[in-house]
């Protein structure tokens, strides 16, 4: 019988660039409360959120996710054609087919690299690194292009009270490649179907050929008991992701959770004691929750405003709609 041969990867692999794009137009909770009963002081308290990005016509979630990787790719010093693989996190990508990351990686110049969509809600960043890390440790690949890029306007009902002053859009990427030292720590991972209901789209697509005159399905959640989950639970999937890499709280340079909500992020950090000298990422007051994207997007906001060094190490954590959550460790760009 003969044997089959496999490949042989790299002992690990690393974060070697980060980029972000945040579209153009800042909307404030001003001009929110315009179609919802609420006010700049409720939003602030509830979330912390005062202000988040929408993207026009223009700012596809193709368009988004290709600038930021621009930017992530010369972060890194390393050229399109390196690239063997181009993972897309997103779950507002209206187009059912084909993947964003397929046009990404042909309008980047990557030359045919491999590419497809993850859809894991806002935790589907931190899928994607897990498995962009397993592909060049298994190699796979070498290079890995990992974009989070999210529309969150195009699921959200402008007129519900309980998400339309949530969510903003934009797309943030990193670049991954081999390491001879470790760099990127075990994900622990998991879901919770039983609890899909609680972050939800409101009818399936193909409720409306039989229903022609029926709202378009919208994004709904139930805020307190995804709080209650996020707080309580989240906090000990991100000690369970600590301890998998062998560290403790006091040996992090950055905490850069899903940008869910200022509440949460606070909570989770008092749960985990972080020590005061921690950067905890709070992107969501000038971006909002941009699900997939708030990751990146944050890590990158943390080391362009020198508030974490690069060659730190940062716990990532992306939790949501499923409910999903996947943890890391890694060493920060």
């Amino acid at each position: 019988m003969s044997t089959l041969k496999t490949s042989v990867g790299a002992s690990y692999a690393q974060l070697l660039g980060v980029g972000a794009y945040r579209p153009t137009r800042v909307v404030t909770n001003e001009e929110v409360c315009r179609r919802i009963d609420s006010s700049d002081e409720w939003i602030r308290v509830r979330s912390g959120i005062g202000t988040r990005h929408w993207a026009g016509p223009d700012e596809t979630i193709v368009e988004m996710g290709l600038t930021a990787a621009e930017k992530a790719l010369a972060h890194a010093g390393v050229s399109p054609r390196e690239i063997d693989c181009v993972v897309v996190a997103t779950f507002t990508h209206l187009r059912q087919t084909p993947a964003a990351a397929t046009e990404i990686a042909h309008l980047i110049g990557t030359g045919g690299a491999a590419a497809f969509d993850v859809s894991a809600g806002c935790a589907g960043f931190t899928h994607a690194l897990s498995l962009g890390s397993g592909m060049i440790r298994s190699g796979t690949a070498r290079h890995v292009l990992v974009i989070g890029a999210e529309r969150m306007t195009d699921l959200v009902d402008p007129e519900d009270r309980s998400t339309a002053f949530i969510f903003g859009d934009g797309a943030g990427a990193v670049v991954m490649g081999p390491s001879d030292v470790p760099a990127i720590g075990p994900t622990v991972w998991g879901s919770d179907g039983s609890q899909a209901h609680l972050i939800a789209q409101s009818e399936p697509w193909d409720a409306l050929r039989g229903n022609p005159d029926m709202k378009r399905p919208y994004l709904r959640q139930d805020g307190q008991l995804v709080f209650r989950w996020a707080v309580w639970e989240m906090a000990k999937i991100a000690q369970r992701a600590l301890d998998a890499a062998g560290l403790t709280p006091g040996d992090l340079d950055a905490f850069i959770p899903h940008q869910a909500n200022m509440r949460i992020i606070d909570a989770m950090a008092r749960a985990m004691k972080l020590p005061a000298g921690v950067a905890v990422a709070r992107d969501v007051v000038t971006t909002g929750n941009t699900s997939g994207a708030s990751i990146p997007l944050a890590m990158e906001n943390l080391l362009s405003s020198g508030r974490a060094p690069s060659g730190g190490i940062a716990l990532l954590i992306g939790f949501g709609a499923g409910l999903s959550y996947a943890a890391t460790t890694v060493t920060l760009p």
